[in-house]
């Protein structure tokens, strides 16, 4: 079917940033159709067909709107265009509930569990939906053309600024001359105006199971180490590490990851996948000096920068090391909480088997997709765990990417705390 025109009713939203439809109506194959929103009638050009039950498309032509439906702000949004936001052409209003509809879904299908009495929406963070990236990454072509990539494709479209950036990382630095062997140039800032621009670099062979090894990274111009204040404290991260691109959300999600766990003076908080170390900093504060906080992180440089910021807390510490099953049982921690925020793909059941194994009285999840959250809370549940709270942020408005903060409880506890 691909490069068929469609005529369809849009139906709900499907977790990647597109609606599903079915074609032939109204019991045929799935259709995701991206620039659509939920109750149009479009006709959408197919993209991809991979067979079986469902294919892609492309909303070209909108007959019938929604009235949630806006005029996109960025002139590269669209079908063909730069594939980085998913949700312009939607109110932030709108983009906020299909995001909330997303979750409820991902936890129905893959925990099998209802969330609709535990999660309130989507909560809006402070700035509203352009200006707030603090770190933004541009496709360098081998001619050293700059620009951000189609959606699913390495096609390069050639912006001059992209309304999501924050002063500094809206417009797309120029790449080294000459950009051999230059892949991306990416520019990053923290609280303080100052930018740090980026080469990125193809990695080394590819690693287990096909997947691109990580790219290699350094600092062309600007700062290495960038400064973050939040929480009412000073960070410093290298430049190239991991900080939250929302300038609102370290506040956010922290506040909500205490009043899921509930930390108390003297409690000990394993603290997984602990970065930079900024939520260390607040549970170290909740615990006071009294308690005690250990981390698990895997990146050198971001432990470094944990020691660093860390550094007045006697109560905190950050140990190098990757998080696994084997790893949690060999650090021989009796913890009264675990905390954990990691990568996209979840912890996965061997990890949650293992946590829940050190028998804390709560665990905090702070998860960047729903789909692993839930995943990750079906294998808690097959422990008798419940999951007790759940709070999701739009931390990255105009696309379809949403954080959440849960927290679980083990059987028999009222709830967290």
């Amino acid at each position: 079917m691909s490069g068929r025109t469609l005529e369809v009713t849009v139906g709900g939203p499907a977790h990647g940033g597109s609606c599903v439809a079915r074609y032939p109506e109204p019991d045929g194959r799935a259709v995701f159709v991206r620039h659509a929103l939920p109750g149009e009638r479009v006709r959408a050009v197919v993209t991809s067909d991979r067979g079986g039950a469902y294919c892609f498309a492309d909303a070209v032509e909108v007959l019938e709107a929604s009235p949630d439906r806006v005029e996109p702000p960025c002139p590269y949004a669209g079908p063909g265009r730069c594939g980085g936001c998913d949700w312009q052409h939607a109110t932030p209003a709108a983009q906020r509930e299909l995001k909330a509809a997303v979750i409820r879904d991902q936890f129905a299908r893959i925990a099998r569990q209802d969330v609709s009495t535990l999660l309130h929406g989507v909560e809006e963070l402070p700035g509203g939906p352009l200006g707030w990236r603090t770190r933004n990454l541009y496709a360098v072509g081998r001619d050293g053309r700059v620009g951000l990539r189609k959606h699913a494709s390495h096609e390069i479209v050639t912006v001059e600024h992209c309304p999501l950036g924050v002063p500094g990382v809206a417009d797309p630095p120029e790449p080294p001359v000459p950009p051999r062997g230059v892949t991306g140039i990416e520019a990053a800032r923290g609280t303080l105006p100052d930018v740090a621009v980026l080469a990125h670099r193809a990695g080394g062979n590819r690693q287990r199971r096909g997947r691109r090894p990580p790219d290699r990274v350094e600092v062309v111009t600007g700062p290495r180490r960038l400064h973050h204040h939040a929480l009412g404290r000073d960070f410093r991260v290298a430049a190239g590490g991991f900080w939250q691109v929302h300038p609102a959300a370290v506040e956010a999600f922290a506040a909500a990851l205490l009043a899921a766990v509930r930390p108390a003076a003297g409690e000990r908080v394993l603290d997984l996948y602990a970065g930079a170390g900024a939520l260390t900093a607040a549970l170290a504060a909740a615990v006071g000096e009294s308690g005690a906080v250990i981390g698990v992180e895997s990146s050198r440089t971001a432990v470094a920068d944990a020691a660093a910021n860390l550094a007045d807390l006697p109560q905190a510490r950050v140990r190098h090391g990757r998080v696994t099953a084997d790893a949690l049982t060999d650090l021989a921690v009796g913890p009264d909480v675990v905390v954990l925020d990691p990568p996209r793909t979840g912890a996965g059941r061997d990890v949650m088997t293992a946590l829940i194994g050190l028998g804390p009285r709560a665990i905090g999840y702070v998860a960047c997709d729903p789909a692993a959250l839930a995943r990750d809370v079906a294998v808690a549940a097959e422990h008798g765990w419940r999951l007790a709270s759940l709070r999701a942020f739009d931390a990255f408005p105009m696309t379809h990417h949403v954080e959440c903060v849960a927290g679980l409880v083990p059987p028999g506890a009222v709830s967290a705390g």
